[in-house]
């Protein structure tokens, strides 16, 4: 059980830096709440600052869950194993990413964490999520939409590959998608 508790805080941790505004005070010099939609993410950064911010937010936000995992990787891949671990590490990092402590708990809608931590659980099922979740943004124009069928598509795989304790993780990213994604509503960005 600590392990599994020290995966979460060690995500949470990484998870708490936001890149975007990082991004933001360098690019425009204010802060990314008050830009757009507020939401600290690749989507408005890219919207409001340009391609190459919203890039780099992107992968500041990947790099950041990756991190998290391959530091529980290190530490603890013998006794929960690599499925288990990277679900425990990318709920962390994406919670750190949508309630981090310095910002008074408001943060983004994590996003980008999540397809990074569903690839850190299983590569080849998260990227067919993240497939199926463009093709939905696709369809409906609707990014929302997308943020929440990824996790949603997602499910079978954490239960049949990874099994019940991973499935659980994974219906709580997706519950989180669902919340973030109401709380910005459907028709934002």
């Amino acid at each position: 059980m600590v392990e599994r508790i020290l995966c979460l805080i060690i995500g949470y941790g990484f998870g708490c830096f936001l890149t975007a505004a990082v991004v933001v005070r360098k690019c425009r010099r204010c802060s990314v709440f008050t830009l757009g939609t507020g939401n600290p993410g690749m989507a408005n950064v890219m919207a409001q600052c340009g391609l190459f911010p919203g890039i780099l937010v992107l992968i500041g936000d990947v790099v950041k869950t990756v991190l998290a995992f391959f530091v529980c990787y290190l530490l603890f891949r013998e006794k929960l194993g690599t499925d288990l671990l990277a679900a425990y590490a990318g709920l962390g990092a994406v919670a750190g990413h949508d309630f981090p402590f310095w910002h008074r708990f408001v943060g983004g809608k994590g996003v980008s964490c999540t397809c990074a931590a569903l690839f850190c659980i299983h590569p080849l099922y998260g990227l067919a999520a993240m497939i199926v979740g463009l093709l939905a943004v696709l369809i409906t124009k609707k990014l929302a939409v997308g943020a929440v069928v990824i996790p949603a598509v997602f499910l079978p795989a954490a239960y049949f590959v990874s099994g019940k304790e991973v499935l659980i993780l994974c219906l709580i990213l997706t519950a989180l998608m669902v919340l973030r994604n109401l709380r910005f509503s459907f028709t934002k960005s």
